[in-house]
Formats: structure tokens, C-alpha cells, sequence
């Protein structure tokens, strides 16, 4: 064994033999593959091998649609047969909720060139004799799906990367991992000792073994998962025979089953409710080529469905049951990227979806380690969307949730319950007793709006019971004046003597002066958007920056990667150690005027001034902003003060008929104002020219601020997209994001955000089309739950357009 590498990859499944290929591919040929045991050892050699490019998250569909195309290429180039098996695939809806599901996981592969067909169940039966059409009312052709042999796949892996000079060390057990003081790693073994300057954790089953090596507590979980196998089927031989194809694959969703050909009989496999987690602790080293016990009594509910939607399984023996571990995240997607606080140590576990997701993530993790740089945005995937609040137990919950949700229908007003609630503030309690329905974000339970007694979120693709609610929430804070908690949002404290520099290397804007704010965006070194903040200067070397809460620990990576050595920055995340309170209206600075002597006129405390001042009796941090673009105060407190200031807010806006309000008539207040938000509008896709943000990038500015050659060459060209908003014709549902728009019947774009605004009483779209028609002002059109709406361009915003009065 090689005493030195430049990489060394933790694991020999799919997902690390891709790595390892990738690494190579890229021009990376001094790595290495450690596997305690034999390749595929793990959950990879029990796999069904089914591979599928549509995926819910457009970003991830991507990646699959790339994995799909891949499988060609490494089986060429290794010479080793994968045993591919293009059979194109079916997602089956047996509820016209699941169907309106299926339309809109169409719309948002039309933008992404994912060629999929809606059916009738009448044409789906016609595809795939084996279901019966009457227990469904639709279906989703896919032409892109089928299934591979595990073992094979990933050794084409394993060969492609030896040809191009890696190399592999089977029977090698990693034991113990040793930062060294130049950062390097000492990768300690059964067999020895290599130094190298990345390690990836790819370990599968014992990513969690490996992540505690180094302190490292990953959010992953094994679950048992079931498949059976039948003998020989009649109804296959005969097909094969007179079509000369293959069955193709099936999602059956209601049925919570997938199902594909096996030989001359079928593979039936299921996410059962009663599902169970195995080894939930620690995964034993001597774990390996095994199967777990059969139960099938287990998964009987969900087989009865599946035998009742395909009756032909009725008369089919079972040959063999497989009952193996397969490793999720909490949300179900994988752990990739390079783990803050730990240099060069880089993550690849949790990819369930290993032979549909395994390429893209050997891509983007291979980008990234040698460009700095994933090319895609994979936020989705990335390791650093969660935080500390993931540990063991909060795992296991959201993991078993998770495995039995799989194949249900998530809308997009409903809040899943496991876990819940964790993270709190001091008035949740006040929230809650005011009818407050919470979603959690980042662990945090935050107020989405409030019900009338009794009343609880009805889960809908459609508008829902909340319509209403929302809309006089969002109404009372523009007629009067509305409260909203804020301590959702991700809050940094940046001093000391190097701050002011280190902010505007990092930011594009120019520094405020003491007692001001500004919005701040922040690019990558490609010129591409990576976060959007407000920038407040409290004092000199002394400053706030309030951004994505979701993305905390994702902009905490990226800050410390660029501090400087000397110590001349102290940067903090404060959490929840800093909450807020928002108010905005035309009546709220005479709200907040009857809580502090400070004079809050215009003259005096113009809109994106902020200082310290009392609220009552409690210090706080005020700032003269507010999201929903209208007048408005955000107030920074320490926690014992939060519940003192919110019950004075309340008592002393009585007077003004103060109203609650939560995110969803947030959301609808700035649609309003045709105002973005990280990870809809503002994500790694787009440039700040693109988005819209060009009075916040400061180019003259003498600062070197990253990507600043980037956005001049961006603002020179003029990119190629353009961010703008559209008033849609719709009737009983609004857009969520990610559904086409299309230009004189031709899709152009795609949307961001959007929803109902209903001060305006209008629906309203936010997306991305190209530049040379973003401002054309006819033959607009969005692809909603299956139907082309007419839309129209809106030039400006519909709320305040001169923004006179969020500065009055």
C-alpha cells in the first residue's frame, strides 16, 4: 500500500468507486479507494439497480439525468458489462391528487428537456398489461428508466478509475483518521498508513463510524427495506415474446410499491409505513455480503394494494424475499459536500438513490474538490443544510418519517410532524395560544399563519382553508399595522479591527456608515449569487448581517474559509442567542413611537437607519426595514426580552388593531413588491445583473470583492437571463416554483416563487427567462397542474412602486 495520496475515498460501494472515477477523469490520478471488505459490501450488492432522471427538485433531476447518460460511457471505457436494461418506466396515480402531483413533476422536467407523457390509465395498460386501469386515473411515461446489475456498475466504476491511474485496496479497514497541523490527513488502516490531503467519507452503512472518527455526528440512518422476487410469471413470458421487450418499470405511489421485470418474473419492493431502522446506534464493522431476517407480515398492507393494482401477482409464487439496510438522510437526499470546521474533509453518504444520484454526485463532489466549485447547485444535497439540532434521536424520527412518506404526497401546505417541536422561542407559546400553525426550518418552529379555533392546515395542491386568513393578515399589515417573530432569520455578528475589510471583499456592496443598512449580495469566485443579506454597520468593527436562516451553516462554511489568519475578524453565528420581531403598516412607527422616547420621524431616523435604542424597558437593536416593502421596523433582542417586548407590541397596538401575521402573507407581501429570496430567486444559478440586483453591486468600488470580474464581465454582456414577474390567469391554485414558462407557446423559463398577493387580489409569478425577451409584453403563458395559463409581464411592482411609502 502506497504511503501517500492526494485523496484517499472511505468506501467501495457505487458512490465511492464514482468519486474515485470522477477524481480521475478531472485529471486527479494520484487517489485512492480503501474498502474494508470486498467492492459493493455494503447496501450497494443488495440493490434493485432501478435508475430513474425525474426527481422533484429540478437541480437533483438534473444530476440523475446525468447519471442515466453515464452508464454508456463508464461500460465502454471499462470494458466490464453493467447489464443495463433501458425499459423506460410509469408513475401511476390512483387519486386525482396524486394525478395533479404527476402534472406538475411533468412541468417541471419540460424546462430541463426530461421527455415524459401524461396517460390515461387506459394508455398505461396498453404499456404495461400487468396493472389494472380501473384502480388508477392516470399516469407519467418516462422514457428515461430502467435497471442495472449493482455489481457491475460499480466495478466499471472501479476499472475506469484504475485505467486512468487510481488505485484500490480491498480487505483495508480505515480505523482511525489524525489531522496533522499542515492539514493533511493520517488515514490509519489494518494494513497501514497513508497520508493525504483529502479524505471523503463515502462509507455507506458506517459513514456515521467514519464521521465520529473526527467528531463528526452525521444525520444518517440505516433502514431495513424489503423486496420480493416472483418465480416465473405467464403474463411476462408472454409479453417478452410478442413485443420482444422488456416490462417496463412502475412506480405505483398510492401503493406505496415499485416494481420492474426480474428474468421471467418481477421484482415487487415497498416503503412500508411500518417500517424499522436497523443497527440505530453503531453499524457493526463485521457487517457485510448479509441479509436481514424476512418479515414479510411487515410489508403485507402495502403488498395487498400492489397485488390488488396488479392482479397478476395474485397467481405468482415467491421465489426469494431480499431484506437489506439501505442508509437516508432525514429528508431523504444525500450528504455531499466539504464538512465546515473540518479542512479537506469531504462527505459522499446517505445517496439512497445510489444507481440514480451516484453519478452527478462523483461529479459534483469531484467539481468541487478540484474547481472549488460543485458546477451545479446542489444546495439540496449539500451536508451543511442542517445543523446541530441533527442529532441521533431527531435522525432517527425524521428518517423513519421519511422511509414511510416516501411514496405520499408531500403538498406544498403541509408541515410534516416528526421531530417536532424541537427548537423554540420564548413566545411560541404566545403563537400557539393565538391559533399560530408552525412549519420548522432549520429546526426552528416558526409561525406560518393563523388559524381560527379549530381549524388546522387541509392539505391541498390547490388553494386551501388558509386563503383567507392569509389574505387578512396580509391586508391588516398594509391597512394598519401587522407583527411577525423574524428569529427564523440567520443573524452574524462580524468585528474587529480587519471586519470592514473582510466585508467588503466578501460582499458587493458598499460599506454603510454607522447607524445604516444596506442590502448586501454575496458571489462566488464564477460571479454566480451564493447568498443575499442586510448589511448593518452598528459601530466601527462592528457589525450585523441578517440572511437565510436555512442556510446558516452554509454561509458559516464560506465565511471561515475566507477569514483572515491574523485574527483580525470575530465572526459568529448568534442564533437563537438574538430573536426578532417585525412590524410593519402605515400605523407602525406610531406603534413603536409609544415605546421608546426616541425620536423615530423620518428626519431622524430615516428608512435603513438602525441603532441600539429601548423598547420599553429592554435594549434592543431597531432597524428601519421591513420585507413586506412597506413602513416597517425590524427589532433584535436578546431572548429574556423577547416575550416582554412582544406582549407590550401587542398591548400597546391594540389601539391599532395590530394583527399577526406569518410567513405565508409574507411571502404574499413581497410578492407584492416583486421582491426575491435566497434559494428561489437568488441561488448559485444566477448572476446579481441576472437577478436584478445591479444598484447593490458596486463595481467602482476600490474593494476586490469576490466575483467582481465576474459580475463586470456579466454586466458588460449582459448575461443570459433575466428575472421578472407575471400576473397569472389563474383560478383556484397558484404557482410554487418550477413551473415552465412559456413564450409564444414554446418553453422559455422557468419559475422561481409566486402565489396569491392579496392586497392586489392578483396571482402573481416570479421567474427567469432569457434576456433577449424578458420585455417582451405579449405571448406570455405558465404551465400550471397540467393547464398553459395565460400570464402577463409586470414591469413593476404592484405595492409602492416608487417605494414612497416604506420611506415616508
Amino acid at each position: 500500500m502506497k504511503s501517500h495520496a492526494k485523496v484517499v475515498v472511505i468506501g467501495g460501494g457505487v458512490v465511492g468507486c464514482s468519486v474515485l472515477y470522477h477524481l480521475t477523469k478531472f485529471g486527479w490520478t494520484d487517489v485512492v479507494l480503501l474498502e474494508r471488505s470486498e467492492l459493493t459490501s455494503g447496501s450497494t450488492w443488495h440493490a434493485a439497480g432501478g435508475m430513474h432522471t425525474i426527481n422533484g427538485d429540478p437541480n437533483v433531476a438534473k444530476l440523475q439525468k446525468y447519471t442515466v447518460e453515464l452508464y454508456k460511457e463508464i461500460e465502454e471505457y471499462s470494458g466490464q458489462d453493467i447489464g443495463l436494461h433501458l425499459t423506460s418506466g410509469l408513475m401511476l396515480a390512483a387519486t386525482p391528487q396524486r394525478f395533479d402531483w404527476l402534472k406538475s413533476i411533468l412541468a417541471k422536467g419540460r424546462y430541463n428537456g426530461l421527455e415524459a407523457t401524461l396517460l390515461t390509465p387506459k394508455e398505461a395498460h396498453e404499456m404495461m398489461p400487468l396493472l389494472d386501469p380501473d384502480q388508477f386515473v392516470g399516469a407519467l411515461y418516462d422514457p428515461v428508466e430502467g435497471h442495472l446489475d449493482p455489481y457491475g456498475t460499480t466495478h466499471a466504476y472501479a476499472r475506469s478509475a484504475k485505467k486512468n491511474g487510481a488505485e484500490i485496496y480491498l480487505h483495508t479497514k480505515v480505523e482511525e483518521l489524525v489531522q496533522r497541523e499542515d492539514g493533511s490527513w493520517r488515514v490509519i488502516t489494518n494494513q497501514g498508513e497513508i497520508i493525504a490531503e483529502h479524505v471523503v467519507n463515502a462509507a455507506g452503512l458506517w459513514a456515521r463510524e467514519v464521521g465520529r472518527m473526527v467528531g463528526l455526528e452525521l444525520p444518517v440512518l440505516a433502514m431495513e427495506h424489503m423486496y420480493l422476487i416472483t418465480e416465473d410469471m405467464p403474463e411476462v413470458i408472454d409479453f417478452n415474446k410478442t413485443t420482444g421487450k422488456e416490462l417496463m418499470h412502475c412506480v405505483d405511489f398510492d401503493g406505496e410499491i415499485y416494481l420492474r421485470q426480474e428474468r421471467q418474473g418481477m421484482l415487487m419492493g415497498t416503503y412500508e409505513k411500518a417500517c424499522r431502522p436497523w443497527s440505530p446506534l453503531t453499524t457493526p464493522w463485521d457487517f457485510g455480503h448479509e441479509l436481514l431476517a424476512e418479515d414479510i407480515e411487515r410489508i403485507t398492507p402495502e403488498l395487498e394494494v400492489g397485488f390488488r393494482h396488479f392482479p397478476a401477482f395474485n397467481n405468482a409464487g415467491i421465489k426469494k424475499i431480499i431484506n437489506g439496510p439501505f442508509t437516508f438522510s432525514p429528508d431523504g437526499n444525500p450528504l455531499v459536500g466539504p464538512v465546515r470546521g473540518l479542512r479537506n474533509y469531504w462527505s459522499a453518504c446517505a445517496v439512497m438513490a445510489g444507481f440514480s444520484q451516484g453519478g452527478g454526485v462523483g461529479l459534483a463532489l469531484a467539481n468541487w474538490m478540484i474547481y472549488g466549485d460543485p458546477g451545479f447547485d446542489v444546495f439540496a444535497m449539500d451536508v451543511s443544510r442542517y445543523g446541530d439540532y441533527a442529532t441521533l434521536a431527531y435522525t432517527n424520527a425524521k428518517v423513519r418519517e421519511n422511509y414511510a412518506r416516501r411514496f405520499s404526497i408531500r403538498y406544498p401546505n403541509e408541515e410534516l410532524p416528526a421531530a417536532r417541536p424541537l427548537l423554540t422561542t420564548p413566545i411560541y407559546d404566545r403563537l400557539k395560544e393565538a391559533g399560530g400553525v408552525f412549519g420548522a426550518y432549520y429546526g426552528l418552529e416558526q409561525a406560518l399563519w393563523f388559524a381560527p379555533k379549530g381549524e388546522v392546515d387541509q392539505f391541498s395542491w390547490r388553494r386551501s382553508n388558509d386563503f383567507d386568513v392569509v389574505g387578512a393578515e396580509a391586508k391588516a399589515a398594509r391597512e394598519s399595522v401587522g407583527l411577525m417573530e423574524t428569529s427564523g432569520f440567520a443573524k452574524y455578528s462580524v468585528k474587529g479591527l480587519g471586519a470592514e475589510a473582510f466585508l467588503d471583499r466578501l460582499l458587493t456592496c458598499r460599506i454603510p456608515a454607522v447607524g445604516r443598512m444596506t442590502l448586501a449580495p454575496m458571489l462566488k469566485h464564477d460571479g454566480k449569487l451564493i447568498g443575499d443579506f442586510t448589511l448593518a454597520k452598528l459601530g466601527e468593527g462592528d457589525f450585523l448581517l441578517i440572511g437565510s436562516g436555512i442556510a446558516e451553516a452554509y454561509h458559516m462554511r464560506w465565511f471561515e474559509s475566507l477569514l483572515p489568519k491574523d485574527g483580525s475578524v470575530e465572526l459568529q453565528a448568534l442564533g437563537l442567542s438574538l430573536l426578532g420581531l417585525s412590524i410593519a403598516g402605515p400605523n407602525a412607527r406610531k406603534l413603536l413611537q409609544k415605546l421608546t422616547h426616541q425620536d423615530l420621524s423620518t428626519a431622524a431616523f430615516p428608512f435603513m437607519s438602525i441603532r441600539r435604542m429601548d423598547i420599553g424597558m429592554a435594549p434592543a437593536i431597531v432597524g428601519r426595514v421591513s420585507y413586506t416593502g412597506d413602513l416597517g421596523y425590524e427589532i433584535w433582542m436578546k431572548p429574556e426580552y423577547q416575550r416582554y417586548i412582544f406582549d407590550r407590541l401587542m398591548e400597546e397596538g391594540a389601539e391599532f388593531g395590530i394583527r399577526l401575521f406569518g410567513l405565508r402573507a409574507l411571502n404574499a407581501l413581497r410578492l407584492d413588491k416583486s421582491y426575491g429570496s435566497w434559494a428561489r430567486e437568488y441561488r448559485p444559478l444566477y448572476g446579481p445583473f441576472e437577478a436584478g440586483l445591479n444598484r447593490f453591486v458596486a463595481l467602482s468600488k476600490e474593494a476586490d470583492f469576490i466575483g467582481k470580474a465576474a459580475a463586470a464581465k456579466e454586466k458588460a454582456e449582459g448575461g443570459t437571463l433575466r428575472l421578472r414577474t407575471f400576473i397569472l390567469s389563474a383560478r383556484d391554485a397558484d404557482v410554487i416554483g418550477d413551473e415552465p414558462i412559456y413564450h409564444n407557446g414554446a418553453v422559455c423559463g422557468w419559475v422561481t416563487s409566486g402565489g396569491y398577493a392579496p392586497v392586489s387580489g392578483l396571482s402573481v409569478a416570479v421567474g427567469y427567462v432569457p434576456k433577449g425577451i424578458a420585455d417582451e409584453a405579449q405571448g406570455w403563458s405558465i404551465e400550471l397542474l397540467g393547464e398553459l395559463l395565460p400570464a402577463r409581464l409586470q414591469a413593476e411592482p404592484l405595492f409602492d412602486a416608487d417605494g414612497a411609502r416604506m420611506r415616508a
